[in-house]
């Protein structure tokens, strides 16, 4: 039979409701995968090895009891970053300030997937409160891509990205604030769905952004994706800005059919200076899609040029609001030299948080001032605005649209990637997405002459995950998924 850890987590559901597996089984086999690979990874931040034995004790029970029979990933390990709170489980945000933080509540999406049947396997790696794009931030070590362990597997999601190419995983819940769902997908060969925003509850996710973050699945195919992303969707009273909606049937879209769906291509993309073998690579998928009978368009959308400098005033001045909550005092890491509460706030901050949060800590605040508030935060929720409305008049036209995720695949570890224009241009192809509040997925698309992986980005409008899930299953059925050929077994 095929190794356990190396099937999707559909497949590996579908043994276990016919008995083929039992949950027990499916655990200890991952177990023993994360004990092997994960001191060349680095995925994890907390294994959670006992707690994972208990629930699928628990979990078999249900499923022997027919309680279970509905739920599409029951006795599934899963991974979730460690930025969405787990009861009794430490949650750190990769962070010294949360470093011992133990939640006493389950964030909705931990609740939902408990109550289906899926097994919490452990807390996954990423830049440090989620700012950063390679996950080198983290106060507990850089993850390495599992394609290449020279090169970054992205972030802020680059435990969860690497846990399922490593094969630690077979699905992960990832955090979308800008892209840090889709370009860790894209780095490490995977699917990584990013929803409309208030599609998924935020509640229980230690927020960076708060108008900008939303949760989301990492998985080897679209189908695992759409499961999941069915089980933890819907209306949560906790979360105000969740939208009164039920769940989702996502998994009614995996359907391989797009004849004559319409879909936009924006020339900016193409105008960007890509990787040569990510511009051919993009420009056989869209001739893929005109040989599945799509409808392929270019068109204009210069609007969304100034994203990345929107994006950035509006994402650090509420990270700036949300992280002065961590003062020493409620909790959080507390200095232990100080006089008086003045240099209890100032040590503990700064002893606690690395560069990079205390960098977009004080830009936010100085977007904040007074004297500075209107020339730099009003201005960018204008160009927002105007970005949000582009954006509805392409889907006035289009089904869907499409890009390359990023420029470029996978960087170096060693690249100083924080200040490169590479950088900008990544942000670019993600960015406008949250600022629109859209949903949009990477998916696999091809490999470079390194042998690193492509991603295609499908955009979609507010609320169309499900052309998104029938437009990326049919692509699929053409790109078959490929594991990384470095995995030691």
């Amino acid at each position: 039979m095929k190794e356990i850890t190396a099937m999707s987590a559909m497949t590996v559901a579908e043994k276990i409701k016919a008995k083929e597996l039992s949950v027990q089984e499916v655990v200890e086999a991952q177990l023993k995968a994360i004990k092997l690979r994960e001191p060349l990874y680095n995925s994890y931040i907390t294994i959670t090895e006992n707690e994972a034995k208990e629930q699928a004790i628990k979990v078999q029970g249900q499923i022997d009891n027919g309680e279970l029979k509905d739920s599409p990933l029951a006795g599934v390990p899963v991974a979730i970053k460690d930025n969405i709170c787990t009861r009794g489980i430490k949650t750190t945000c990769a962070s010294k300030m949360l470093a011992d933080f133990v939640p006493a509540y389950d964030a909705t999406v931990t609740e939902r997937l408990k109550k289906s049947g899926a097994i919490l396997i452990g807390k996954v790696n990423l830049d440090e409160f989620a700012m950063g794009g390679t996950t080198k931030t983290s106060y507990f070590g850089e993850t390495k891509n599992p394609w290449n362990r020279d090169h970054t597997p992205g972030g802020s999601s680059g435990g969860s990205s690497a846990a399922v190419a490593a094969e630690e995983a077979f699905i992960s819940l990832g955090s979308d604030t800008g892209g840090s769902i889709r370009q860790p997908a894209a780095y490490c060969g995977l699917v990584g769905f990013k929803p409309t925003y208030g599609t998924v509850s935020r509640y229980g996710l230690i927020p960076l952004a708060s108008s900008l973050d939303q949760i989301g699945p990492l998985g080897r195919n679209i189908s695992d994706c759409a499961s999941i992303l069915e089980l933890i969707s819907g209306y949560d009273p906790k979360d105000s800005t969740s939208i009164k909606q039920g769940r989702y049937n996502y998994r009614s879209a995996l359907v391989d059919d797009v004849k004559n769906m319409k879909i936009g291509v924006p020339k900016l993309y193409l105008d960007e200076d890509l990787d040569e073998d990510i511009r051919s690579c993009f420009l056989g998928a869209l001739k893929t899609f005109e040989d599945m009978g799509a409808k392929v368009e270019l068109f204009d959308l210069d609007e969304i040029r100034h994203s990345v400098q929107a994006y950035y005033v509006i994402s650090c001045a509420e990270a700036s609001s949300n992280l002065s909550r961590y003062d020493g005092v409620r909790y959080g890491h507390r200095t232990g030299d100080y006089d008086g509460l003045d240099e209890l706030y100032k040590k503990s901050r700064g002893e606690g948080f690395g560069y990079e949060v205390k960098r977009r800590i004080m830009l936010g605040a100085y977007m904040l001032s007074s004297d500075k508030y209107e020339a730099y935060y009003n201005k960018a929720r204008r160009i927002r605005t105007i970005i949000s409305k582009t954006y509805d008049e392409a889907f006035n036209k289009y089904d869907i649209l499409l890009s390359p995720e990023s420029p470029n695949t996978a960087p170096l570890l060693s690249d100083d990637y924080s200040s490169s224009k590479n950088k900008q241009k990544s942000e670019i192809l993600n960015v406008s997405v949250n600022l629109a509040g859209l949903p949009a997925v990477s998916i696999p698309c091809g490999k470079d002459r390194k042998g690193l992986p492509i991603g295609l980005q499908l955009i979609g409008k507010k609320f169309g995950e499900k052309a998104l899930i029938q437009a990326a299953y049919s692509f699929e059925q053409t790109r078959p998924y490929e594991r990384p050929g470095t995995l030691v077994n």
